[in-house]
């Protein structure tokens, strides 16, 4: 018999936990290995604990769920991660895929569809809503096109995470903005935007602009009203 897959919630939401730990309780394949309420606790029990998956709400008390995802990601490379969440914005979705997660649910899809999400992420595949699907794969084509136009050598050498910041300093977003959208801090935000003005030897708000025009980085939104 196959061992069961160990799992950790984190959810802040101590009732939405409990109906989470009583359907694995039904599945024979999962075990419950801990929970967490917090951003911290989720991270220091799965340093403890090394599940085999996790189930990660986004909206912690003390962070992001996603910051979470790519942490855990980082610590635990072959761990499973579900994001079970209220928010069915795209942008959410695609930053939680970006930040490695390997599913996404709605939580209010039902157990069912929640259940299914995690065998299909236990058994080392990926799951989506089906009803959020084609939205979410349109969402993660415009940032691959974005970066695709990018092909300036200098804006190459920028991290991942420098290229999301400045797209959005070109868009106009404050630095405040900018931290609730990828669910890091303002400080965070404001490192990046002083290494990326540092590789790319820009000196002001002017130059910034500029050069973020030539790459192609500033473009009207299609979604406004």
């Amino acid at each position: 018999m196959a061992a069961k897959k160990r799992i950790l919630i984190v959810d802040d939401h101590p009732l939405y936990r409990d109906g989470l730990k009583a359907l694995l309780a039904r599945h024979a394949g999962f075990e419950t290995v801990g929970e967490a309420g917090t951003f911290l606790e989720g991270l220091r029990l799965a340093k403890k604990l090394k599940p085999d998956l996790a189930l990660l709400d986004i909206s912690l008390p003390d962070g992001s769920g996603i910051e979470l995802a790519r942490e855990l990601r980082r610590l635990l490379p072959d761990i499973g991660m579900v994001i079970v969440s209220m928010h069915s914005k795209i942008d959410f979705i695609a930053a939680a895929f970006q930040a490695g997660a390997d599913g996404y649910v709605a939580k209010e899809s039902g157990a069912d569809r929640i259940l299914q999400a995690i065998e299909g992420v236990a058994a080392g595949g990926q799951y989506l809503d089906s009803t959020l699907s084609p939205k979410v794969v349109r969402k993660l084509n415009d940032l691959s096109t974005r970066k695709a136009r990018s092909v300036d050598a200098s804006y190459g050498s920028l991290s991942f995470r420098e290229q999301q910041v400045m797209r959005l300093l070109a868009e106009g977003l404050e630095p405040q903005e900018i931290a609730a959208k990828l669910f890091i801090t303002r400080k965070t935000v404001e490192n990046h935007r002083y290494s990326i003005m540092s590789k790319l030897g820009i000196k002001s708000p002017l130059a910034f602009v500029r050069h973020a025009a030539r790459l192609g980085l500033i473009e009207l939104d299609e979604d406004a009203d």
